[in-house]
């Protein structure tokens, strides 16, 4: 690795992973990678490899996190580790036990993984300043559609963040290199990545939006339908940005007698009184409401009959009295 001449592919990620690690070097120069041993994030890897010989003060390693969800896990996470020491990187492994919960084993995976790499290198260690995550362009592309079948608003079309976080700030240096670019910087260092077979299994949703959907709509729409699906992201965030932080400065004005005024709700336009509802709501512990509970909400400031209230998730109430919404617990 450390004497292969960089290909097309390799130089595009060495140059994404460069970039994004000048414009975190705030952060510090602690720098972890989250490595499956896939295409993606042992693309990843190499770069940072790379990137590390360059810059001496650039402390990084690569993290390999073990669900232990699949059989021969342990195998797949300690092959990943050797590939990316051949790199020329730091690497190690650690196994996770991921809960059975309501959110999902998806859900519950990623939340497992994600404690993982943010934790101390060791008992009494140190936290990594920053976290990479392989995401590219062809899974912010995936995640943009997502959201627009669940029909999740703003927010959810702006599909996965390039950071996120603060100790450490998780960071996504990739979002603008297409899946094929890592498999063919894979080929040009001489890498032999890992395959998931659950990204071909049909029972996952991404899954099948991955390889019956997209191709489907490539074919129809052409092959500029990732890049123009990744570019919705980019603007329905710059929107759900604009419109959080208005919904933040407004909410302390129309806040009185412990709920929401809802003369003053009512006359914020529609675009921010959902905001302004789950924003209150979330302050005291009411997260997750879906747009038909929000509409009901909203239903007892615009289209109030003398409603006797909505009911939400965990036993809690929304009432309406003498003009100002209150929960009840």
């Amino acid at each position: 690795m450390a004497t292969r001449a960089l290909g097309r592919a390799g130089l595009a990620l060495v140059a994404a992973v460069s970039d994004g690690l000048q414009r975190a070097s705030e952060q510090g120069s602690r720098v972890r990678v989250a490595c499956s041993g896939g295409p993606d994030s042992l693309a990843l890897a190499a770069a940072v490899a790379v990137c590390a010989r360059r810059d001496p003060a650039l402390l990084a390693e690569a993290l390999v996190v073990d669900h232990q969800l699949q059989p021969g896990s342990h195998e797949v996470a300690h092959t990943a580790v050797d590939a990316v020491r051949g790199l020329g990187l730091a690497a190690r492994t650690v196994a996770v036990r991921v809960p059975h919960s309501g959110e999902g084993p998806e859900a519950a995976a990623r939340r497992a993984r994600y404690e993982a790499l943010a934790a101390p290198d060791a008992p009494g260690g140190r936290r990594p300043d920053l976290v990479l995550l392989g995401h590219t362009l062809d899974d912010q592309a995936e995640t943009v559609l997502l959201g627009l079948a669940r029909g999740s608003g703003t927010r959810s079309l702006a599909g996965m963040p390039a950071h996120f976080g603060s100790a450490p700030q998780f960071w996504r240096p990739l979002l603008g290199v297409r899946r094929a670019d890592t498999e063919r910087a894979c080929v040009e260092w001489g890498l032999s990545p890992w395959h998931d077979p659950q990204n071909r299994d049909d029972r996952f949703t991404r899954s099948r939006l991955r390889h019956r959907v997209l191709p489907v709509l490539t074919a129809e729409l052409g092959e500029g339908v990732i890049e123009a699906l990744a570019r919705t992201a980019t603007l329905a965030t710059q929107d759900a940005d604009y419109l959080d932080a208005l919904t933040s400065s407004d909410l302390t004005a129309i806040m009185g007698d412990g709920g929401l005024d809802c003369a003053r709700l009512a006359d914020q336009p529609a675009a921010l009184q959902g905001r302004l509802v789950r924003r209150w709501l979330a302050t005291v512990g009411v997260v997750g409401l879906d747009f038909e509970r929000t509409a009901a909400v909203l239903a007892l400031v615009t289209r109030w009959r003398g409603q006797k209230g909505v009911d939400l998730p965990g036993g809690h109430r929304v009432v309406r009295r003498a003009g100002v919404l209150f929960l009840d617990h």
